[in-house]
């Protein structure tokens, strides 16, 4: 690759051992970045910082805005939404001093069970790319250099240090690496890898995916960091084109990076070591010496290092780092706090309706749940956020409602387990498994009494998720479901608010009312939940993934998922709604599935050109609404080549006055028409594609075809 005359002139005016400063991290004499490069003080070549994402910036002690989760983000099937986010991230980022992102999360969500599902966008590889591309441009619109990851196949936390994602070609160039790609596209300037194997080659060392495929196939000109601890050897690593270790520091300066100085190794519990990567279990200081001493060797070109430096070197040039050019950046403005809640409120997914909401104004409700009474800002783990303030749902709804509101917490908190609390071994983190069931069986009656005694019943439910732990399965954690049955049988109008990191089962959907889905909203939790429920905004979210009972998503055979030392992919390309139109089986929501207070009519469906599908769209009510118009496109059959039935292609989101019709046109991605030949490549089969669009994956409401 081509770089500045500067970076070329930088490079070679570093020593070696300056060199090597730039390829390894170290500890931040500041303590507010997760990542740090010094520097070169005698080249004026300033500190690199690297922060934690991507719910927001995460800086140790400090407060930042606290955005949605991820997945909410993708509910809103709203791109120009996600590029304002990630625009406002990237402010934040500045106003802290941060120059690097650790964000955004890609990995496909193909286990509803995975830990890290909130931080992740959709099963789709289509709607995450498209939200791979915005959130990227609104980051680095800011000159804050983005940093997808966790290339690739990170799809569960168990084991994920030692795992090995045992998937085909075909599976990761249609469905896990398509996300990545349309960063690229994007212009990302730096890639994380990922902990796990694919294959049975650590992500870090992984040759033909760093170096054939991300920086020779399609044209990659950032660099590729390690996750923390994540760099498994010297020569491997480098040579493979691993550009950057992670965080490149000893347990003993990580101790220090703690404020634990007297703290030793030993008194720390890692919990599961395949989960939480140590300096005992991977490799520290690998670009340090031992680098040079595989230079020195001939087992490392010197060439290699050189490129590294310049792809370090070369984004700091190109983000303004070099010449401090860096924004002044503004953290926790009253636009950032708009945007929070427009995302949060947009990306609430109405499931179920039977015509309780929305709410009258002067409606009489009783709140129930200990999730109501705190915001939930996120799961466990390296996203983990503290924000300046914070609405919790019942504070949002007591603060909208016109009539009374009363609370009861029904049954014991629900605690959110965290990564740094299993390092630490912080006992209070446990979960409310153990809870004597007497004094739950109490606190029940009152939230029962309170629920007869309203005219509306609000239960907000939670789920309970981690990175470095994937949920045992997808029920509600204690007694969630006995409450949320209590009440229901107590008051015919019960609404049910699910906060969840991604799928839960809802064994009480058919004896409620109404079903929500806010996942996890952050700071604006009560504003946006009271908004869509009150119907001051129409519940405009879209499910990113499928709901389903556990046994029926793919992946479910123990070697599938969760695996040993290889974890079997053997479903393909089948992941998420195309497993469900292959075996027929019934979702409980389907992909795309998403309420309206609004009802809509399609009509006029057209193919613009070959890749733009254009339909009319009418608003048939008499309110205002908020429509996501989802094309999928239909394969011809070739023979002994299995495709998925439909493929997700592409999506308009767009806001229809009462009464009023909108013609819409919707760009079809060319991942839904192409498949992959281990031995041709990429193919587009000849023939006629049907185009489908319409609601959901299986609400489709108009059709026509193109063929290719």
């Amino acid at each position: 690759m081509d770089h500045s005359d500067r970076i070329v002139d930088l490079v070679e005016s570093l020593t070696r051992a300056e060199k090597l400063a730039l390829v390894h991290g170290a500890p931040d004499p500041d303590g507010t970045a997760t990542g740090y490069l010094p520097g070169v003080d005698r080249l004026g070549v300033p500190e690199l910082k690297l922060a934690d994402g991507p719910l927001g910036v995460r800086t140790p002690g400090q407060a930042a805005t606290a955005f949605p989760a991820s997945i909410a983000l993708a509910a809103t099937f709203d791109d120009d939404l996600a590029r304002r986010q990630g625009a406002a991230i990237g402010r934040e980022a500045n106003a802290r001093g941060q120059d690097v992102l650790l964000g955004p999360g890609l990995n496909l969500i193909r286990v509803p069970h995975c830990g890290r599902n909130f931080e992740y966008f959709s099963e789709d590889p289509v709607l995450t790319g498209s939200f791979a591309g915005a959130v990227v441009e609104g980051l680095q619109s800011e000159d804050v250099v983005a940093t997808p990851k966790h290339f690739v196949a990170n799809n569960q936390e168990t084991r994920r240090t030692r795992v090995s994602a045992d998937v085909s070609e075909r599976a990761l160039r249609e469905c896990y690496l398509p996300g990545f790609r349309a960063a690229v596209d994007a212009g990302a300037g730096a890639i994380m890898t990922a902990y796990n194997q694919i294959n049975g080659t650590h992500a870090s060392e992984h040759h033909r995916l760093l170096t054939e495929v991300l920086k020779g196939e399609w044209g990659f000109e950032g660099f590729v960091m390690s996750d923390w601890f994540g760099t498994e050897t010297t020569v491997g690593a480098a040579n493979a084109g691993l550009d950057l270790e992670m965080p490149g520091i000893t347990s003993e300066e990580m101790m220090e990076s703690f404020d634990m100085p007297d703290l030793e190794l030993s008194d720390i519990d890692f919990g599961n070591a395949d989960a939480l990567p140590t300096p005992e279990t991977a490799g520290t200081r690998m670009f340090a010496e031992p680098l040079d001493e595989a230079i020195d060797a001939g087992d490392v070109p010197e060439a290699r290092l050189d490129d590294m430096v310049a792809r370090i070197l070369g984004q700091m040039e190109r983000f303004g780092v070099l010449d401090d050019e860096r924004n002044e950046g503004e953290i926790d403005t009253p636009e950032h706090r708009e945007i929070a809640e427009e995302v949060a409120t947009r990306g609430t997914v109405l499931l179920e309706n039977d015509g309780v909401l929305p709410l009258d104004d002067d409606a009489d409700v009783a709140v129930v749940g200990p999730a109501a009474t705190v915001a939930m800002l996120g799961g466990g783990g390296s996203s983990e956020m503290t924000a300046f303030d914070e609405t919790p749902t019942v504070d949002g709804i007591r603060e909208r409602a016109g009539g009374t509101v009363t609370y009861a917490q029904g049954v014991p908190e629900i605690e959110i387990p965290s990564f740094f609390d299993d390092i630490f071994g912080d006992d209070e983190a446990a979960t409310d498994a153990d809870a004597d069931t007497d004094s739950a069986s109490v606190a029940i009656d009152d939230a029962v009494e309170a629920a007869e005694s309203a005219e509306v019943a609000v239960v907000v439910v939670q789920d309970a998720t981690t990175e470095a732990e994937d949920r045992d399965d997808l029920r509600l954690p204690g007694d969630q479901d006995a409450l949320v049955e209590a009440v229901a049988a107590a008051n015919d109008r019960t609404v049910v608010v699910v906060q969840s990191s991604g799928p839960v089962e809802l064994p009480w959907r058919d004896d409620v009312a109404a079903v929500v889905e806010s996942w996890y909203p952050g700071q604006a939790d009560g504003d946006a939940v009271a908004s869509v429920l009150y119907g001051d905004a129409d519940a405009g979210g879209r499910l990113p993934v499928t709901f389903a009972p556990e046994s029926e998503y793919p992946a479910t055979e123990p070697h599938q998922y969760p695996g040993d030392d290889e974890v079997h992919y053997d479903e393909g390309v089948f992941v998420g709604y195309r497993h469900f139109d292959d075996t027929d089986a019934e979702p409980t929501y389907p992909f795309g599935h998403g309420l309206s207070y609004a009802e809509f009519a399609y009509r006029d469906v057209e193919m613009v050109d070959d890749e733009t599908v254009r339909v009319t769209v009418e608003n048939t009510s008499e309110r205002d609404g908020r429509e996501v118009v989802q094309a999928y496109v239909r394969p011809p059959h070739v023979a002994d080549v299995e495709r998925p039935l439909r493929e997700f292609a592409g999506h308009t989101a767009v806001d229809i006055p009462a009464g009023e019709s909108v013609t819409v046109d919707v760009t079809l991605d060319d991942l839904a028409f192409r498949r992959y030949d281990e031995s041709d490549g990429w193919t587009v089969d000849p023939g006629a594609y049907g185009v489908e669009v319409g609601r959901s994956s299986r609400d489709v409401r108009a059709e026509t075809g193109v063929s290719r």
